[in-house]
């Protein structure tokens, strides 16, 4: 029975990640939903409020990349809740900047939390989904993670890192009833272009050779805002996923996802990369 699952969430204190575990919880779900910061939780519970399903929600500290302590912040969630259902693999952020400007340190930070902290936690709850013999496991990736856009090189590592992994284990895990999905979300009004993105120290170096086509750029991303979608789209879809018990493996939303995807596929490579440039103002 659907009251009866319980789906853990990671970083829930915004955008999908927030929508998801309220919308998870409407359809039925104990949610554990978990951020890096529970001094970020009022959002969050908030909207729980708003919902009528606060009462549905455990909220507690987790942060993806402290490797050592997942299995046992799972452990402790399968002894309070009895089972984990569903895996909300969502924490994570984007980091922005010209691949010539960005240290090989702030890569690493990115596939630290991006890619392998939701390695980590996808290891961390299948020995209890394989003593279940059942279980999702939804990785949020992003149109990144299929076609990768410039001055987001790092990020689209990352996306493309996570779909081919999860893309393995999918089939590795298929038949003992565990089933791994990718949602890739196009643009959509979350905090991952606000709060959530890091700009490359090298980008804001006024001696950076990028600098006039880094301006450019994040202009474009400015004007571009308010044609970014509700993301409860999104939460909505992977909540559908959750109830599927035979699910897709990818799952790509948004009609900007959709024609990149496509433009991508039928244009010759030369033009589709001068058509890139030149919409996001590097072109010159």
């Amino acid at each position: 029975m659907a009251e009866d699952k319980v789906a853990l969430v990671t970083g829930s204190s915004s955008g999908i990640g927030l929508l998801t575990a309220v919308e998870l919880a409407l359809n039925g779900h104990r949610v554990v939903a978990t951020m890096r910061n529970l001094e970020n939780r009022g959002r969050l519970e908030e909207a729980a409020h708003k919902a009528g399903v606060r009462d549905r929600l455990d909220l507690r500290r987790l942060d993806i990349t402290e490797f050592d302590s997942l299995p046992g912040a799972v452990d402790a969630i399968v002894r309070d809740h009895g089972r984990v259902d569903v895996l909300v693999n969502n924490a994570g952020f984007s980091s922005a900047g010209f691949g010539e400007d960005m240290q090989l340190h702030e890569i690493r930070d990115q596939l630290e939390t991006n890619f392998f902290g939701s390695v980590a936690m996808t290891k961390a709850v299948l020995p209890i989904m394989r003593k279940q013999k059942a279980g999702h496991i939804i990785q949020v990736s992003s149109i990144s993670g299929r076609v990768a856009p410039p001055m987001l090189g790092a990020y689209s590592a990352s996306k493309f890192a996570l779909e081919g992994w999860s893309e393995s284990v999918r089939i590795e895990v298929h038949s003992l009833g565990i089933r791994v999905v990718l949602v890739e979300p196009g643009s959509y009004d979350t905090d991952i272009w606000t709060r959530n993105v890091k700009v490359a120290a090298g980008a804001l170096d006024p001696a950076s050779p990028n600098k006039e086509r880094s301006q450019r750029f994040a202009e474009f991303v400015k004007s571009s805002a308010k044609h970014r979608r509700d993301a409860r789209e999104v939460a909505k879809l992977i909540v559908r996923v959750a109830h599927d018990p035979n699910p897709k493996l990818r799952y790509l939303i948004g009609g900007d996802a959709k024609l990149q995807i496509w433009l991508k596929r039928i244009l010759p490579w030369r033009k589709y990369e001068r058509m890139i440039a030149k919409a996001v103002k590097i072109d010159q």
